[in-house]
């Protein structure tokens, strides 16, 4: 596809999400009364919702050219229609992944809203609106004959396939517990984030790769075939954690209110997230 086409694809595909944006305004849960919430009183006041922001494919989307908005992604329309909802505008706060979290009780802003995992040491300082998830997908030659046959994640734990990863890699104890029966290839100096070379090289017959960089691998190496194969696999479930914007402990009424707005926008959401998937 050549580079008109694709912006031509891709500015249809943000009408498409923006057409469902606006059908579903009209049905977002109302913002809590004054007095409800001193979170939102805070808000309502200062006139600014502050969100603390840093670019995290596909969710957020920072745009570096000084040309345009300067975020964009699930993330950015989310905070966007709670903004919206309180008549406020958003306010966006620059933090790091030492800071992100920290920022929160400080009261330095009032989301995090660059995307995070939901982990149980997380939960501890913080509460989390859920709106997407990280997973990963086993993918391999497509005429590779015993790869070819399987169709489901689970039958790649068995001693006639190689999988292959790379050592001190986040997948690496996934793999060991996931494929116990397997054979295991740990690699080193890989060039990538996914060890593909090895793929190619008939040395393994499958490995794993996050499945948000999966459709753009997809479409650079010809001849591949991925696991779970629904959906391009956006829908996997392996190794998943879920994904979402933080805030402070201790705001209830603030909390179920933004799950609410997040459970309304879901389908513009995905929508958005998937744009920005086949974008990449």
């Amino acid at each position: 596809m050549n580079i008109i086409n694709r912006m031509a694809a891709f500015g249809f595909g943000l009408a498409v999400v923006m057409a469902s944006f606006t059908a579903l305004a009209q049905d977002m849960p109302t913002a809590p009364a004054e007095g409800a919430s001193p979170r939102i009183d805070a808000i309502r006041k200062a006139g600014v919702l502050r969100v603390g922001v840093l670019a995290n494919v596909p969710w957020l989307i920072e745009n570096t050219t000084g040309s345009g908005p300067q975020w964009s992604g699930p993330a950015w329309l989310l905070a966007s229609e709670y903004a919206k909802l309180l008549g406020v505008e958003v306010e966006p706060v620059a933090v790091s992944n030492e800071t992100r979290i920290p920022v929160l009780a400080s009261n330095q802003v009032d989301m995090t809203i660059t995307a995070l995992a939901q982990t149980e040491e997380r939960l501890k300082v913080v509460d989390f609106v859920i709106y997407s998830q990280t997973s990963v997908c086993m993918f391999g030659r497509a005429d590779n004959p015993a790869f070819a046959a399987i169709t489901s994640v689970d039958e790649l734990n068995d001693p006639k396939f190689v999988i292959a990863y790379i050592t001190g890699g986040g997948e690496e104890p996934w793999i060991k517990e996931r494929f116990v029966n397997a054979q295991l290839r740990g690699i080193t100096g890989a060039s990538s984030t996914a060890p593909i070379e090895e793929i190619m090289a008939r040395r393994a017959d499958a490995v794993a790769i996050n499945r948000v960089t999966w459709p753009s691998l997809n479409k650079k190496v010809k001849g591949l075939k991925v696991l779970p194969a629904e959906n391009d696999c956006q829908d996997s479930t392996e190794k998943a954690a879920p994904v979402g914007l933080a805030i402070d402990k201790g705001q209830d009424v603030y909390l179920e209110w933004l799950r609410a707005v997040s459970k309304a926008m879901e389908p513009t959401l995905l929508a958005d997230e998937r744009r920005i998937v086949d974008s990449l």
